[in-house]
């Protein structure tokens, strides 16, 4: 090959490569504003946010807007906060458990139905969440669980994308001989799925409990629909209140820094919890198709 040749290669690898970046770095910045301007209006006070540029910093006023988020209404976003997290943990450890017994089951075990049962759950996979919000609402409503806790954990522990990542991950990452050389030692079938298969499945199910915390975090028509009562608001809902309140202006001061603040607040667990966990996050998505 010729030293032209190995040149015009190099230059199109390298214009490739250049233009690669510049893309990414362009959807990197397009993803990132929204995140920068949060954070630039979290530091003015409500009349900044209306009178300055809105993408650079002004007045630093967090320190105050952080005392009004955590006492405007007798501190009730402390409360909004707790019920976020309370709904986040119980969906997503549930919803984790759920979802490992029946990703292990369609892929290790033969049973009835289970070819039906598996396409069942791939077209689950497929439907809005919201438009089922209605109907669990009404079956709710039998039961009188509607406007508690449980109307609003119940529907969020059935996570059909999570028995199916778990059923892929189960199938290619856990050999067959290893379950059965438990099975050959005494083991029962609950105790090969603890001692055996659940260690090796925990890259997958640390992913299947972030994308359920996060789900559940950030869920905010369910419980729209579902609660009346303002204290077991979560921060989605507790939020818009405060927003349609400012809108709207029922007899009180239009409160746009504390609303956004309340924003800002709002994500730093989601944050922190991604750090925390996409180690094992990035194992769950590449190990499966690795082995």
């Amino acid at each position: 090959m010729s030293t032209e040749t190995q040149a015009r290669r190099a230059g199109r690898v390298t214009g490739g490569s250049l233009a690669a970046h510049i893309l990414m770095g362009l959807l990197a910045l397009y993803f990132l504003l929204p995140f920068w301007w949060l954070v630039v209006a979290a530091t003015k006070s409500n009349d900044g946010l209306f009178q300055s540029a809105p993408l650079w910093f002004s007045d630093f006023q967090l320190i105050e807007n952080l005392k009004l988020v955590f006492t405007h209404e007798n501190g009730i976003y402390l409360t909004w906060l707790r019920n976020s997290a309370f709904y986040a943990v119980i969906s997503g450890v549930g919803a984790t458990v759920i979802s490992a017994l029946a990703g292990y089951a369609f892929a290790k075990l033969r049973f009835p139905g289970r070819g039906a049962l598996f396409a069942l759950l791939l077209g689950l996979i497929m439907v809005p969440a919201t438009a089922l919000v209605l109907p669990t609402y009404l079956l709710l409503a039998q039961v009188d669980l509607v406007d508690t806790i449980w109307a609003v954990i119940l529907p969020s522990l059935l996570n059909p994308f999570g028995v199916y990542l778990l059923r892929v991950y189960v199938h290619d990452s856990i050999p067959d001989e290893m379950l059965e050389a438990a099975r050959i030692d005494g083991a029962g079938e609950f105790r090969v799925f603890t001692s055996v298969a659940l260690p090796a499945m925990r890259p997958a199910l640390v992913t299947v409990l972030l994308f359920t915390m996060v789900a559940s975090w950030n869920n905010f028509f369910l419980p729209l629909v579902m609660l009346s009562d303002n204290q077991l608001y979560p921060l989605t809902v507790g939020l818009r209140t405060w927003y349609m309140s400012a809108t709207l202006g029922n007899g009180g001061a239009a409160l746009f820094n504390v609303i956004v603040v309340g924003s800002l607040v709002a994500i730093i667990p989601l944050i922190t919890a991604f750090l925390m966990l996409q180690r094992h996050w990035r194992g769950g998505l590449t190990i499966g198709a690795v082995k």
